[in-house]
Formats: C-alpha cells, structure tokens, sequence
C-alpha cells in the first residue's frame, strides 16, 4: 500500500458532496438521445416535511435500478416531483399558522435537498408540483372535457363524511368505519357532490388486469375485489296485498328454492307501504329506520340487524310464502336494494335466520355428504347437488343456476344481470388546499363551465384559514362572485377543491414533457417514453392510486390525449420499514431520522443496508447493527481499493482491465472464474429479478474472495486482483455510487464512472476446472472432495471412497448402494 493511501481516510460526507455537485452539474440523470427507453418512476410523495426511511427505501430501490439501466445502455427517465395539494399539507399550515402554499413550498425546498444528499439521479429539470396552476391548468381542462363527455356529473348522494378533516371522502379512502388518513370517525350525510363516472370502464378496468403480467398477483386481485363483478340474477317476486313486484338480486339463483325469507334495505321505496299490508308495522319500521340511517355502511354490510314487515313476498318457482324483513346489511346502492334470503347456504342469512326463528332448507347437498337443517352449525356454500329442487334435484348447483335462470326468463319473471362493487369516484372535496372545479353556478343557467381561455381557475393564495378545518373559500368574495359566462348576470363559483388523487392519477404523463404549453403532452414524447417500464411504490396504494391512475389513463385516451390503455408495464411493490415490531410512525416514537443517519455513517451506508437487509418486496426490521455493518463492509472495499492505489496518483483504466485466462496460475484462475460469475449474478439480480439482497450478497463474496486471494498471491500489481477489485467498484456502484466513485476516480483517474458502461462477463470463465464434491455416508455429510470437473461417476465413487475421513467411517464396510450425483455429491448407503 503506498503511503498516501495509508493516510486516506473514508469521509462520506466530504466525498459525496463534491459528487453529488458534479453529477447535478453534469445533468447525471437525465435521460440520453440514445439508447433504448427507460421509464422509471417511484411514486412521488408528499411534500410533509422531511423523507423518512421508507422514502429513502423506495427511492433507493428506484435509484439502483436507474444507474443500472444506464450503465447497460438504456435512456432513462427518472424523474422527480411532489403531490403538494390535499389534507395533509392543510392541516399542517393551520397547526403551524402558516399558508398552506408557504408550507408546502419550503417543505419542497427541503426535501428535495434531501433527495439530493441521497445521491437519487433524477432529472430535477423535469420537477413538477401538483399546486402549480401551469400543472392543475391541464386538470381543469380533463374536467371540463369529461363534463362535455357526461363522465362527470353533480348529484345529491349519501358520502363519507369525516368531522375531523371536514370533508368528503371516497370509499377508497375509507377504512373499516375511520378515515383513511389520521383514522378517525367516518359517518354517512347526504351532500351534492360531483362524481367521476368510473364505473363507465369498469368491465376494461377488470378484463385488462389479466394482461398486466408485470404486476404483483396480490395487487391484480385487489383490484378485482374492489371493483366487484358478481354475474347474477334479478328475479321478481310478488307481494301479497299490493300491486308491485319486488325485484332481487342474487348469485346464487341455483338456491332459489331454499329461500325462507327476504331482505330489503331499510332505504327501498316500497319499506313503508310494505309495513301497513295486513298487521301494522309501521311504528317499528320507521324506527328501525330511522335508526339506521346514521350507521357507517361498513358496520352495516357486516351487521345483522332487522325487523319485520310484516307483508310477505312469493317465491315464483314454489310458490312459497316468504316474510319479507328490514336489513341494516342490505344496502340501497348494491343491487337492487333486495335480497332473497337462503339460510342454509349463507352465513349471514344462517345466523340471521337462527336469531329470528325463520326456518332453514336445504337445496344444495355437498358431494358425497348428507345436511340436516337441525343439525348445521354454519352455513354450506360450497358447490353441490341441488336436492328439493322441484326438476332441477340431481343437476350440479353451477348447471342448476344457469338453468333456474333461462326458466325464469323465459317466464319473464328474472333477468340475467351484472352488478359490481364498484362505485362512481365522489371527487368533491370541502377544503382549500386542493384544484379549485372549474364551474360556475348560475340561476339563469344553472351549471356553467368556465370557459377553457380562463382556465386555469387559479387558487387565492392570500386566504385565511379556519380554525375548525372548513374551506375559507365561500367567504372569499372576490373568488366566489363572478359573472356568468352564457349570460353576463352575476353568479358564483364552485367552491370545493378536487380529491388530491386526481392530480395522481396523471402526473407520470407530465414528466414527458412537463414544459410543454401548448398541449399538456407532447405526441411524440408519449410514444418515446409511454407506459412507465417499471413503477415502484407501497402496496397499500393498489385500490387508490392504482385504480385511479388506471382509469383517469383510459379517460385520456378517450379524449384524445393519449393513445394507451395501460400506464404501468410493470410494478413492484416494496415492504414498509419495521423498527421494534411496527412500522416507523411519529405516533410509535420508533422513527429514524435518516439525515442523523448520513450525518454518522453516509448516504452510502444507508443505501447499501436498506437494499441488503431485505428482499424490497418484503419488509424491511430496522437494525442498527445492520447499518454498523453495512458501513464496516464499504471501509472494507475501502482499504481493498486503496491498497491498489498507483504511485504518483496517475491512474490508468487500461491497467484494471480483465488480463485473461492465459497463463494464470490455479488461484489467480479461480479469483477471474468468480469475478466473472459474480457480474453474471448481480446482473441478473438487479436486471431480471429486482432481488438487490442477493446481488449485494454475490458482491461480498467477491470482495471475500479478492482478500483470500491477497493472502494467497500478494502483490499489488496482480493484474487478475486488479481487475477484480475494478469489477467490485463497478458492481456497487448502482447502490453507493459515492464512494465507488472516489475510489474508480483515484484508482483510474476517470471521474465519470456514473458514464462506464457494465461489466460482461465472460461465458467461458464460468466453467470451473475443479469442483468440490460433498461426501456422505447414509446422507450425513462425511467429508468434502475436489475433483476436475469432468470426473466420471465411477471415478468419483472411487475418489470418495479414498478420502481419509471417508474411509475412517466406512471402517472397511462395503456399501450396499453407491449415489452418485455429479458436480454435487456422493452418497455411500452401508
């Protein structure tokens, strides 16, 4: 070692400063004029203070993944940018007594120069912020033209309302019965609120999912539960007493004839008339109603509560006389708000039906198996024979309910029908901070849309917040008055804001051209960078954002701003950062701070351990023993480097270039066969399989085997060494690209690493000469052998059998068989 790298000490903070300077200087992340496209994108995240592990886990992933792609020739698009509207940002700016705009700004300011001491590589000249007005601009104009398109609409209709946020809330952003958000209370109101009709694609949405092969099944199947396609049966029943029919859905028309009862929601038109037929019900029903009425939909779709009519509906294949009850779980929006009840084959009709004495019947008998009404302790839903079933007993349930329907159609008593989960996307918000809806309201007119030359519909800056959380926007007079623009009398603004998901749902096409004025994207950057290649980002964003994004994509196309379908070829979905048994939170108090972090170790390190100490579609325990060590291995690269480092400080690349085979001894061939495998496995690791633990792992080998070597074959010029070490810098610099770059620099003079290209490897140094051969004698491992490769199965029997500690436990037995499995081992059985 010379005597300059002795005294060289590994300081990250000055050395990936000085190349972080230099990278952003050189434009390092943009995207090149050749190569072979590359869309790569992390979701982008809000703009909430300062990054947290978790961001630094995803962005990283993101991150190696990019220096990757451009080291093997592709053009990547890698850019950066902040969903700086919604709640959070609000309610922040009103606990600090400061603009939600002034919050979000600086909170941007410092995060992106945190991003930045990270080391990511994107192309900060495609920054974008959702606030922006030159970016909602274009939102307001998707609006607008979906307006034109009838994809959006205003209606009075039942929401989420939470008292805390003081807003509406889509389904999506539901959970259980609490917020989605800061998990309070969510309760159901009635307000008029503008919908985006989703479920026009709903069939799309869930038929292309089977096309999205890059995806994580658990996020595909995710997607199909929330839409929900059940394929059933409307089918009529008649109500004694009255007139009406009372139309039910069902997906299981193969149990009609054992339904015992029906169930209506207590919001269905006919619930009061159906009360005063023969007994009066009418005091209890409105009660119950009335009761029911405030219930979250959640607590009901899994409640079990109801009360009876008193009137009775008939079943139209038997003629049965079915009580006909109130459900607090038989919601007005699925279906048809009515339901036939089957107790013994659903559970939630089987446990209603022993809580109100309501008779059980048997339709479908499993295969092989024989129910007893009086005997069940659950529900039986699986497939069967249909038994008492009137022609149908004998016939398969899935046969069967095809055949009760086309009978009852037929008679023109039922219809074969689609129904989904699904529901149109409330997008109305009643806060500030968010895209103002670019509509007018006027009592001429009615419903105005602005004009598409005054958009965009710029959000007052100078406003003051209100203490409860409510918009200050309907007192803001010089934004609520306005002319209209049909009739010139005055008139009013829309004063809710969008649900900051629609600024999500489009962001990733922007980044193509996000300085484009004209058009919101230009043609010919859609075609040369569209779909995204590789997405990344949390699972728990897969019915939200995903959805959301998968849709609004559709939109545009359909309106003729883009010409795809799909906006995510392939997804990976990383796990969360777990410290002390649950994920990191302010809340748990178990947050690292990654800039104390950097701050003691470097960005390297935490690089390094976040992609080492799990797979990235797992989650991810936070050690700080795992930091120490991922640090102690890159000091260790360190010195390796160091004790290479050329007299004078003139380095040379040609001199780390591989020397070949020819001529080298017996461990100078190994060290080149592994450095060469180890290019092989961490390209595959990073490239195809995205498990960058492993790829980690093969570089630490190599770093262990270069040391063995040393002790070996010592020698600084040792060209074999050389080249190994030149390799391990290569290969780590996708994930601590500071420091491979110091030492690439001082080793080599080129101060451009992030510009080589990727190692190859070479096919014929993967063959090995010799082979270890592991021994066993009735399976347990005995002893281990090294052999040429190209030993025969009798020779190897042979030479196993010969081995000293081999032969000491076989003792002169013979053995009964002999496995021999070669390149692996051999197996004496005595």
């Amino acid at each position: 070692m010379s005597e300059s790298a002795e005294m060289r000490h590994y300081d990250p903070g000055e050395i990936e400063v000085r190349h972080q300077q230099a990278w952003l200087e050189a434009k390092a992340g943009a995207p090149t004029s050749k190569g072979k496209p590359f869309y790569l994108l992390e979701m982008f995240p809000y703009p909430s203070g300062r990054i947290h592990m978790g961001h630094v886990r995803n962005y990283t992933i993101g991150d190696v993944l990019a220096r990757y792609k451009r080291a093997t020739g592709h053009s990547v698009l890698h850019p950066m940018g902040w969903d700086a509207f919604g709640l959070p940002a609000e309610t922040a700016a009103i606990k600090h007594g400061t603009a939600p705009a002034k919050w979000t700004r600086e909170n941007i300011d410092t995060m992106r120069g945190q991003l930045q001491r990270m080391g990511f590589s994107y192309d900060w000249d495609r920054e974008i912020a959702t606030c922006d007005p030159e970016y909602y601009r274009w939102e307001q104009l998707f609006f607008l033209q979906m307006l034109e398109r009838g994809l959006v609409y205003r209606k009075k209709a039942k929401v989420n309302w939470c008292d805390a946020c003081g807003t509406v809330l889509a389904n999506e952003q539901v959970e259980g019965d609490e917020c989605w958000r800061g998990h309070k209370p969510v309760r159901q109101t009635e307000l008029a609120q503008w919908f985006l009709r989703i479920t026009d694609y709903a069939d799309d949405l869930i038929d292309s999912l089977d096309e999205l092969d890059g995806w994580p099944e658990k996020v595909r199947t995710m997607q199909r539960n929330w839409i929900g396609r059940s394929h059933g049966t409307e089918i009529d029943f008649a109500v004694e007493g009255i007139d009406d029919s009372l139309r039910v859905f069902t997906t299981r028309a193969d149990t009609l004839f054992g339904a015992t009862f029906v169930s209506i929601a207590p919001e269905h038109p006919l619930a009061l008339q159906l009360a005063d037929i023969g007994d009066d019900h009418t005091s209890e029903v409105i009660e119950f109603i009335e009761r029911v009425r405030d219930q979250d939909q959640i607590d009901r779709a899994q409640g079990k509560e109801g009360v009876a009519t008193g009137a009775f509906a008939i079943n139209p294949v038997n003629g049965a006389r079915l009580p006909i009850y109130l459900a607090n779980f038989v919601l007005m929006e699925y279906g048809t708000g009515a339901v036939m009840a089957v107790p013994a084959h659903d559970q939630r009709d089987f446990d209603f039906a022993r809580e109100q004495g309501i008779p059980i019947r048997v339709v479908v008998q499993p295969e092989g198996g024989l129910l007893d009404p009086a005997t069940m302790t659950e529900a039986y839903t699986g497939p069967g024979v249909l038994a008492d079933s009137g022609d149908f007993d004998g016939m398969p349930s899935a046969e069967g309910r095809d055949k009760i329907t086309e009978g009852l159609a037929a008679a023109g008593t039922a219809t074969a029908v689609v129904h989904y989960r699904l529901r149109d996307w409330g997008i109305s918000r009643q806060r500030y901070w968010g895209t103002p809806i670019p509509v007018i309201y006027c009592d001429a007119c009615g419903v105005v849309p602005v004009p598409e030359s005054e958009l965009p519909v710029e959000l007052p800056l100078e406003v003051e917040l209100l203490e409860g959380g409510g918009s200050p926007l309907p007192n803001l007079e010089e934004f609520v008055s306005v002319d209209c623009p049909t009739c010139r009398t005055p008139a009013r603004r829309e004063t809710d804001t969008m649900d900051t998901f629609v600024e999500s749902s489009w962001y990733f096409l922007r980044y193509v051209s996000p300085d484009s004025d004209a058009v919101p994207f230009q043609p010919e950057a859609l075609a040369r960078w569209m779909p995204v290649a590789q997405y990344i980002g949390g699972v728990e964003h897969a019915v939200l954002h995903l959805l959301y994004s998968r849709f609004f994509t559709r939109v545009l196309r359909d309106l003729g701003f883009v010409d795809l379908s799909e906006p995510f070829k392939n997804l990976l979905t990383q796990g969360m950062v777990i410290k002390d048994g649950a994920k990191m939170s302010k809340s748990k108090g178990n947050v690292v701070d990654p800039d104390a972090i950097i701050q003691r170790y470097g960005a390297d390190t935490a690089r390094l351990f976040s992609m080492f100490a799990a797979p990235p579609e797992k989650d991810l325990d936070w050690s700080d023993r795992g930091i120490e060590g991922a640090y102690r291995f890159i000091t260790r690269v360190w010195r390796l480097a160091l004790a290479f480092e050329p007299e004078g400080g003139k380095g040379d690349t040609k001199k780390w270039k591989d020397p070949g085979a020819e001529g080298l001894s017996d461990p100078a061939r190994a060290l080149r066969g592994t450095m060469h495998e180890t290019v092989r496995r961490v390209g595959r690791d990073i490239g195809e399989r995205m498990h960058f633990n492993t790829a980690v792992a093969a570089i630490m080998e190599l770093v262990n085997a270069i040391y063995e070597y040393r002790v070996q074959a010592p020698g600084v010029d040792d060209p074999v060494a050389r080249a190994a070490v030149a390799v391990v810098l290569r290969l780590l610099y996708p994930f601590t690209p500071h420091v491979t770059s110091e030492l690439w620099e001082v080793l080599t003079g080129d101060s451009k690493l992030y510009a080589r290209k990727w190692p190859v490897y070479d096919e014929a140094a993967l063959v090995k000469d010799t082979v270890e051969i592991a021994v066993q004698i009735n399976g347990k491992l005995r002893g281990r052998i090294s052999v040429a490769a190209d030993t025969s199965r009798e020779d190897l029997a042979v030479l196993a059998a010969a081995d000293a500690k081999v032969a000491a436990q076989l003792a002169g037995r013979l053995p009964k068989k002999t496995v021999v499995v070669p390149g692996r081992l051999v197996n004496f059985v005595v």
